[in-house]
């Protein structure tokens, strides 16, 4: 019996919409797996979000709907942005900007004591953050340092929310 991830490489496209997959970053699989991807395009890079559909239980699916819902409706410079959502049988691909600055976790892992003038500016940005989420009336549910990613590795990045795999909407109406 094929291990999965042997079993993701083998159903893993090379290309998904106008979207070539390069890397796999992470992810949680079986269910996910985040790939380093390329616009055909554009030539920009992105991530991708692969999440597979069959097995993925209602209260994911509700937090899945969620995620591309907010996400959609959303354009903050401390939120992750959505680009595009591509969908197939089997998975539902939601391609987002790349941050290549990594996450917060191996930023103070990277530069240990973090300035005092730094530490204010990236808890501002969490704020600012998650004000949107309140006004959006979504609950985030699983805010820890590996979901807030940094635009680049420098001290002065600009910090992103992200990976709202786990959230939940208080209510259907979004404000935008």
């Amino acid at each position: 019996m094929a291990s999965s991830d042997a079993r993701e490489e083998e159903e893993a496209p090379t290309t998904v919409g106008g979207y070539e997959l390069r890397e796999r970053l992470g992810g949680r699989p079986p269910s996910t797996v985040v790939w380093r991807g390329l616009s055909l395009s554009s030539g920009s890079p992105v991530a991708v979000k692969q999440v597979r559909l069959a097995g993925l239980p209602a209260r994911l699916r509700d937090s899945l709907d969620c995620e591309v819902r907010f996400l959609a409706a959303v354009s903050h410079p401390n939120i992750i942005r959505l680009i595009d959502v591509i969908q197939s049988e089997s998975f539902i691909y939601l391609v987002l900007e790349l941050c290549e600055g990594g996450d917060l976790a191996a930023y103070i892992r990277r530069n240990g004591r973090v300035e005092e003038r730094v530490a204010r500016n990236f808890m501002k940005q969490i704020g600012d953050g998650l004000q949107v989420l309140r006004r959006h009336h979504v609950v985030h549910r699983d805010l820890k340092p590996q979901n807030i990613l940094l635009s680049s590795p420098n001290s002065d990045a600009i910090l992103k929310i992200s990976d709202f795999g786990l959230s939940r909407c208080t209510s259907n109406y979004f404000v935008t």
